[in-house]
């Protein structure tokens, strides 16, 4: 039986900041709708980064880089994905409709669609919003949002980590993007 050798990280072929940023990019932006945890921030930093990501916004009281804790678990994924601060999630979705951008909240909703029956549109970009660690993404937000999307669960909790849910929804999503 053939052994499996883990790869050092000169083998990895990873792109350069410079090469992540000319890189085309999966059509999908990333909302943080008033996230608390400095460490969940950073996570979907590199969970954003590892899958190409646009952009992701900052909102309400999440933090913004560079602060330590963020950078502890992002390992500079806040260097390659483009992120902005925004005040006001409701009014950013606003926005980005009208560019024709689709918002899904990710949230446990009536008519929620689960992910994995979940059928991505060709050629549209879609942003995703994720909410605070207690009370989810904002009532208001949801209402507005063109689909709620509920990540499927089977044992006897009723919520997943934001950074764990972020990257379960990026990692579904990139799949459907790229199996044409």
């Amino acid at each position: 039986m053939e052994k499996n050798r883990k790869l050092k990280n000169s083998e990895l072929d990873r792109k350069t900041i410079a090469q992540f940023k000319a890189a085309s990019k999966t059509p999908l932006i990333i909302i943080l709708d008033n996230i608390r945890s400095l460490n969940n921030i950073g996570s979907v930093f590199r969970t954003a980064d590892a899958f190409l990501v646009q952009k992701i916004y900052l909102c309400g009281i999440t933090a913004t880089p560079p602060h330590k804790d963020i950078q502890k678990t992002a390992l500079g994924a806040t260097d390659t994905v483009d992120w902005e601060h925004k005040e006001n999630t409701l009014e950013l979705i606003k926005n980005l409709q009208a560019d024709k951008v689709k918002i899904l909240s990710i949230e446990q909703a009536e008519n929620a669609t689960m992910l994995n029956t979940f059928k991505p549109e060709s050629n549209q970009t879609y942003a995703i919003v994720f909410g605070n660690e207690v009370k989810g993404v904002q009532q208001e937000v949801v209402s507005e949002s063109d689909a709620v999307i509920e990540i499927p669960q089977f044992g006897s909790k009723h919520s997943l980590n934001i950074s764990v849910s972020t990257g379960v929804v990026v990692w579904d999503l990139f799949c459907k993007f790229n199996v044409k």
